[in-house]
């Protein structure tokens, strides 16, 4: 996993790991997530923070060491840029920034992309789509569909 990453990016993360690593002895626990997590303006139950432990987890030791904490945070860069990606073809057919993509965007994209569908044939996407009948995809249904 470290392979993948800079000197430069896996010192950014051991950095964070110390934040979290109170005690210095190379392990996250739970009341060491807990701390930060407050720190931070949530406050999570012990039953969500033993979830967290035991996701990130795989070793079974009910703490995260640092090759966990890494897994974790790759993971979840990862996921970050799959969304801005994501959200990056929503807003192409998004065109009048609404939230919600309408017959006439669908249309105009697809035409600009030389995908001539028919009236009925971008109707039916619509409506297969339209989980709320209001006539338009929404950004959550679009990532469903992708």
């Amino acid at each position: 996993m470290a392979d993948a990453l800079s000197e430069e990016q896996i010192s950014r993360f051991r950095e964070a790991f110390a934040v979290f690593d109170k005690d210095g002895n190379g392990e996250i626990t739970a009341e060491e997530l807990r701390d930060v997590m407050r720190s931070l303006g949530q406050n999570p139950t012990e039953s969500e923070l033993q979830d967290i432990v035991n996701e990130l987890d795989v070793d079974h030791t009910g703490t995260i060491d640092f090759d966990e904490f890494l897994t974790m945070m790759v993971h979840k860069g990862k996921a970050t840029d799959e969304e801005a990606e994501l959200r990056a073809a929503f807003d192409v057919f998004d065109q009048d920034g609404s939230g919600t993509i309408s017959a006439d965007e669908m249309r105009r994209v697809m035409k600009s992309i030389g995908e001539n569908l028919t009236d009925a044939e971008i109707d039916e996407m619509i409506r297969e789509a339209d989980t709320d009948g209001n006539g338009t995809i929404d950004c959550e249904f679009f990532w469903i569909m992708l």
